[in-house]
């Protein structure tokens, strides 16, 4: 398992939110590095969103979860076109969960486990 995982939730719906582009991207001094994309499944995870047993470096993080694309493709106006969450790694010997709970008009994220 990777030291990373998240997933996506439609609260407005009630269930996961599949088709959800997402990128994920680490702070390099002022700039950011891109270290992975994948798409929500139908159970709003991306699978092998890292390769096994990936030790992500404690460091800063940014995960955009592109959810213009998601709205579109569900026929929804949404008020979001992406939203980015950063947030910092502290261990490699821990496992970081974010995910995103979402609606066309607000959204929330937490660290899970």
């Amino acid at each position: 398992m990777s030291t990373l995982s998240t997933h996506v939730l439609d609260t407005q719906w009630g269930r996961p939110a599949s088709g959800v582009p997402i990128t994920l991207e680490q702070q390099a001094g002022d700039t950011w590095r891109e270290l992975a994309r994948g798409t929500t499944n139908a159970d709003g995870r991306v699978r092998d969103f890292l390769p096994a047993n990936t030790r992500l470096e404690p460091g800063t993080y940014r995960m955009t979860f592109h959810t213009a694309e998601y709205f579109r493709a569900h026929q929804t106006k949404g008020f979001y076109p992406y939203v980015s969450v950063v947030f910092e790694l502290a261990s490699t010997e821990e496992h970081y969960h974010v995910p995103l709970l979402l609606s066309p008009f607000g959204y929330s994220t937490y660290r899970g486990s």
